[in-house]
């Protein structure tokens, strides 16, 4: 599995934990021990699961959703003239990620994980999504938050 897929797997488990609220460490589990994140991979005819994009997708998960007031909380101050509750829940798990990486992730830089936001973002939302979550990235990124 590619670091890509891996991105999109925790989108996609975030976005799913956004509905169920249940815990996020049995949603993890069930998530990555069902054949799931290996549907993501359509880059390479390998589509397992590795130690570490297994270990990447906990930490990002389980981790944002640890900080998930904070990453809130920036979305909101970078967010020109868009309301929380305006943003689809897909966008905001997009950003969850994004966001965890530039803060947190020293391995990842910061045009990878803007770029890769935006590249997930054109798959599930709209040009008017996209727009927003690279333009909010990019303000945290240029505040240094």
């Amino acid at each position: 599995m590619s670091r890509k897929a891996a991105r999109e797997a925790a989108v996609q488990i975030l976005y799913e934990y956004g509905f169920h609220n249940e815990d996020a460490r049995e949603l993890l589990n069930f998530r990555l021990s069902d054949g799931f994140c290996e549907m993501l991979d359509d880059e390479t005819d390998i589509k397992k699961i590795d130690e570490k994009q297994h270990d990447y997708i906990t930490r990002v998960v389980l981790n944002s959703i640890e900080k998930q007031d904070e990453i809130n909380n920036l979305i909101k101050t970078n967010s020109i003239r868009w309301k929380i509750n305006r943003i689809s829940r897909i966008a905001r798990a997009i950003m969850q990620v994004a966001i965890y990486e530039i803060l947190y992730m020293d391995d990842i830089s910061e045009k990878v994980a803007i770029n890769e936001a935006v590249e997930i973002a054109k798959k599930y939302d709209s040009r008017e999504t996209v727009a927003f979550i690279n333009g909010v990235l990019g303000s945290i990124v240029r505040k240094g938050s």
